[in-house]
């Protein structure tokens, strides 16, 4: 699920604009950043392993990005919003149907996050594990995203007043969800076990159900 293959321009004309070509070429340094730090690490990754799976010259990677970890924290946030974005839509259209109960909701929204790490097992490895090894902006970074996936949690219960009472437990329910999906998904991630995430939804739920339903 990386926005882009690595694979470079054709050489000649082709037509696209110099705007155009930039965004081809920092999408697949991002994406080159992505599956070579899956493969090697964070710290074992260098400049050179970037630049040769992406088909993008080093002259231009030092055009777009000041250093190694620059470009790291600039494919993070892009996984990371390619992730939210999913499950945001999802929650939208559950949102037109005001039958759906909110327990309900969660599980849609978890079935969607599951799966899209499953499909990408080079985004989920950035994403949950290698981004601890790449220094304190990136750990706020990964701080920044999981609270927006506890707003998008929290906000399955959006609508209903009576739900888990005021909107600060609401909150606090929705961060003890999110808490352990991440502890127990980085887990499975880090033992590069992602096949097993999707079946992961049905224990998951079912803590959830006794901590959200009592």
């Amino acid at each position: 699920m990386t926005a882009s293959s690595s694979r470079a321009l054709p050489r000649g004309p082709h037509g696209l604009s110099r705007e155009e070509v930039a965004h081809s070429q920092r999408t697949r340094l991002l994406t080159a950043m992505t599956e070579a730090v899956a493969e090697k690490g964070y710290a074992n990754t260098v400049v050179a392993d970037v630049v040769s799976r992406s088909g993008v010259s080093r002259a231009t990677f030092y055009k777009m990005f000041a250093d190694k970890e620059a470009c790291f924290l600039a494919a993070f946030d892009m996984n990371a919003e390619l992730v939210a974005r999913v499950m945001e839509t999802g929650l939208t259209e559950l949102h037109h149907d005001s039958d759906i109960e909110p327990i309900d909701r969660l599980d849609r929204v978890l079935e969607l996050y599951l799966t899209a790490l499953a499909s990408a097992p080079a985004l989920a490895r950035v994403f949950l594990v290698e981004v601890y090894a790449a220094g304190p902006a990136a750990i706020a970074r990964r701080r920044a995203t999981q609270d927006r996936f506890v707003d998008i949690v929290a906000a399955t219960y959006a609508g209903r007043p009576g739900m888990l009472g005021t909107r600060e437990s609401q909150r606090f329910a929705a961060e003890f969800v999110v808490g352990a999906v991440s502890s127990m998904v980085t887990n499975i991630v880090g033992a590069g076990d992602t096949d097993a995430l999707p079946a992961l939804r049905v224990k998951l739920m079912k803590l959830a159900r006794q901590f959200l339903e009592t």
